[in-house]
């Protein structure tokens, strides 16, 4: 390997680490049922707070409550999914490499 790939690939490491670090302390924020429900996701894909609005907790519809939780976090986990992806294609260039997001 040459001097210059070589600082190639060590400025490419320092980068996707400064990416890393980016999205352990980005979120993303998701809400279903006209705010009823709101999910905090991480760019590290973990749910940081879920918030249900008191009156939609029905004891007689727990189902509904069931079903708004389940979207809301799917929908902020892909989110968070994206988001993470599209920082991570500004350092690849857009190029898809296998095992990297």
């Amino acid at each position: 390997m040459n001097q210059k790939m070589f600082k190639q690939a060590q400025q490419f490491q320092k980068d996707m680490l400064k990416i890393q670090k980016e999205l352990e302390s980005a979120t993303v924020e998701s809400t279903v049922g006209g705010g009823v429900v709101t999910a905090v996701v991480s760019g590290k894909m973990k749910l940081e707070s879920l918030t249900i609005d008191p009156e939609v907790v029905v004891p007689e519809d727990v189902e509904m409550l069931q079903d708004l939780v389940l979207t809301v976090v799917n929908d902020g986990m892909e989110k968070a999914q994206n988001m993470a992806s599209s920082r991570m294609s500004t350092l690849t260039g857009g190029m898809n490499i296998p095992g990297f997001m």
